[in-house]
């Protein structure tokens, strides 16, 4: 068959579908990002761990924006939607919290992206995929090299690569709730010297309809230049690169939702009191890479710097009341006045009662990350044995400035405006950390079997300052050493058995108090894998056996006012399941084919002893009571029709439900007082979303795509954290237009 240029590069992309990285150290000269190939589409993959690479053409097969949708298709991964459109991601691996993604190392490049990934790990910054060539997701015994998060797992997120010669594209969308893309890329090399220039607009309407009108939808900007020079010399490849990015954003988003009944009713409805939401974000980031390479060594070197500043206003809660919103939405009969406030169906000010003033609050945060990072690979021969040696060390420091404060506002005749109060400072305080971060893993193959032994270290010094008052500060020092064994044994050509045994690990924040443990786990993994060039399986269970779980409190997981940024233990805890994998195409004829996936994971958790926690949700645990927001199955269907010119794609995605807290109440040992946690009892309920794609590919010309999510405009309830039910996105129509050259 001939394929369009579109088309061939899409192939080319999908002959590499099945791979991993590997230190990040390239197998190919261009790669900048030094991804190691492993294996190609048609061999077995021999190394250990549960790994997914998500290509580009696959990204491009649904041209999603959200990267809830795209890890639907990677097992093991749980999520808590929020917002429909994954501008704040909540994802977790293998039943850690989704909270912020807060507990799964998150790469951009090979590099942290996270604001502030030791002192603040919750990512309230998450890169935008549609500028990503590639996405990668791998657990197990691999999180040796990449930290500090190593108990879930980690994401890496690939941007674009200069091009070897000029190249270039565009992509632009529309669709319904006002929805807009606008992508271009050009890169070209000159004089030895490339180049690659990229900008990204995304923006929507929103889908939601705010009382009194208004967006309640997002604006995004993204741009990305790159800069490399090769040479060569002494026998040894040199690649130097320079990227500069930057990115903005303003999105009408609110953490306040719905009451239940309002959700039946009006489920896509947005509260008076949330008019004068708003986020406005910025993110600049500079990278320094330099590449070495001879035919078995291979050095990476990396100096990075990110910067995030972020105010989020939004309400806080109400004056005059002892209900807060989750109270007060959870039951709004014990509190008719306020929710009355809240609809815009009463004024603040009201005849007979106390007046009902709306709490705004501007979360203001500046962030900063910086390091250096050197991994390096090199392959020898020692004892008549194979082997394959990563190593890696990294300094980094980050750091978050809190700068919180409220504001009163009023309700009047539905519309919300400010008093003209004085700001009143909340939080202002401090916390920062530098590390030293470092592994070495040794690969060992003898015959068949491939043996992983490894070990990573993370040497840490914390410090908190709040800025309130200059005697309330604190210094911590935490040095854990992290070992890993993995394996892969080769039964045949087209079949082998993986296993591995690593120990897991979660920083706790600086401002923690010392009655606070750190997060540790002892995670394994036994499975399989079977690759005829045909048909693809994979079958991994695995088991987290954890000594402490923590959580922290934050206003998007809990929003108890005098539980925020606190962190509490849970103890012993485990985690186990099952993660399924397969895909093969069905060829129908000579001109077309059927592909079809199928990804399972099943998940279990149980907490091995009873627990009291202030925790919101926790509350008054019972041995084996479950997490919450993890659902124990989840499953995601993929079946499509190819042609030559044409393809039509349909994935379809469960999620069983999920209790909303373990516990249901929790009793103070001074007094002895009961407090119920809030939503205790209540239930995610299951979901199955429908999503379709097409495309048409015009040649020379390009390719015209369109594109369905939520074919069936299903409403259910995602999530009622922290302040009322909220909804998924509904049926979203789009059409857009793809040229490359």
């Amino acid at each position: 068959m001939t394929k369009g240029p579109f088309m061939q590069k899409s192939m080319l992309a999908l002959a590499v579908a099945v791979a991993i990285p590997s230190a990040f150290a390239a197998d190919n000269d261009d790669n900048l990002e030094h991804i190691q190939i492993l294996s190609h589409y048609d061999k077995l993959r021999t190394e250990a761990g549960s790994a997914t690479l998500l290509t580009e053409e696959q990204l491009a097969k649904y041209e999603y924006d959200d990267i809830h949708r795209i890890l639907a298709s990677v097992p093991g991964v749980n999520i808590r939607e929020e917002d429909g459109y994954g501008l704040r991601p909540n994802i977790g691996f293998r039943g850690v919290t989704p909270e912020r993604s807060k507990k799964i190392t998150i790469l951009e490049d090979g590099v942290l992206i996270g604001p502030s990934p030791y002192s603040a790990p919750a990512a309230y910054y998450f890169p935008v995929t549609t500028r990503m060539t590639a996405v990668e997701v791998f657990k197990g015994p691999a999180a040796i090299k990449y930290g500090p998060q190593t108990v879930a797992g980690t994401i890496n997120l690939v941007t674009r690569q200069v091009p070897e010669f000029t190249e270039g594209g565009i992509d632009v969308a529309t669709g319904t709730d006002g929805y807009q893309k606008a992508h271009g890329y050009f890169g070209s090399v000159v004089n030895n010297v490339g180049f690659l220039v990229e900008g990204v607009n995304l923006k929507a309407d929103g889908f939601k309809d705010l009382d009194g009108g208004g967006d309640t939808g997002f604006n995004k900007n993204d741009i990305l230049a790159k800069f490399n020079y090769k040479m060569r010399t002494g026998g040894f490849d040199h690649t130097f690169g320079l990227k500069l990015s930057y990115s903005d954003e303003e999105s009408d988003e609110t953490y306040l939702g719905l009451t239940d009944a309002d959700f039946a009713q009006t489920p896509y409805r947005r509260y008076a009191a949330s008019q004068d939401a708003l986020m406005d974000t910025k993110h600049q980031q500079v990278m320094f890479s330099h590449y070495l390479e001879s035919d078995d060594v291979k050095v990476t070197t990396r100096v990075y710097r990110n910067d995030y500043e972020r105010a989020w206003r939004k309400l806080n809660g109400l004056t005059n009341t002892s209900g807060s919103l989750s109270a007060i939405l959870a039951d709004p009969s014990l509190y008719a006045d306020e929710y009355a406030v809240i609809a815009g169906q009463q004024d603040s000010v009201q005849a007979g009662r106390s007046a009902i003033f709306l709490t705004m609050g501007t979360n203001d945060r500046e962030y900063f990350s910086q390091g250096v990072q050197v991994d390096a690979s090199v392959k020898f021969q020692l004892f008549d044995l194979d082997h394959k040696l990563a190593a890696g060390v990294r300094y980094h420091e980050d750091e978050i400035e809190r700068k919180h404060f409220e504001q009163t506002y009023a309700m009047t005749a539905g519309k919300v405006a400010n008093t003209g109060q004085d700001k009143v400072f909340t939080t202002l305080d401090i916390e920062s950390t530098d590390a030293w971060s470092m592994y070495m893993e040794d690969q060992i193959t003898l015959d068949a079997l491939t043996l992983g032994v490894g070990v990573r270290g993370e040497l840490m010094d914390m410090h908190y300052q709040n800025n309130k008052d200059v005697l309330d500060w604190q210094d911590k020092t935490t040095r854990i050493w992290l070992p890993g064994v993995s394996g892969f044994y080769k039964l045949s050509e087209q079949s082998g058995l993986l296993f591995g045994v690593h120990q897991g690990f979660v920083p706790f924040s600086p401002a923690q108090e010392n009655d606070i443990k750190l997060e540790k786990s002892v995670n394994y993994e036994f499975g399989g894998r079977f690759n005829d060039g045909v048909t693809q399986l994979e079958l991994v269970s695995f088991y987290n056996d954890y000594s402490n779980l923590k959580e922290s409190c934050s206003q998007s997981n809990c929003g108890i006012g005098d539980q925020i940024d606190q962190e509490f233990n849970g103890g012993e805890v485990d985690v186990y399941g099952i993660e399924a994998q397969f895909s093969q195409s069905y060829p129908l004829n000579l001109q077309l084919e059927i592909p079809y996936g199928f990804v399972y994971t099943y998940t279990k958790s149980e907490f091995q002893h009873d627990l009291d926690s202030e925790f919101a949700q926790w509350g008054r645990v019972k041995k084996g009571d479950e997490l919450p927001y993890l659902p124990n199955h989840q499953a995601t269907f993929n079946i499509g029709l190819a042609a030559q010119d044409w393809q039509l794609s349909v994935a379809v995605k469960y999620v069983s439900s999920m209790p909303e807290a373990a516990g249901v109440s929790w009793t103070n040992e001074e007094t002895g007082a009961q407090t119920k946690i809030p939503l205790a009892g209540n239930k995610v309920p299951s979901n199955m979303v429908v999503d379709l794609s097409a495309s048409y590919d015009l040649g020379q010309y390009g390719r015209i795509y369109a594109k369905v999510d939520n074919l069936l405009d299903e409403t259910e309830v995602v999530s009622r954290r922290p302040y009322g039910a909220r909804p998924g996105k509904p049926r979203q129509f789009s059409l857009g237009y793809k040229y490359q050259f």
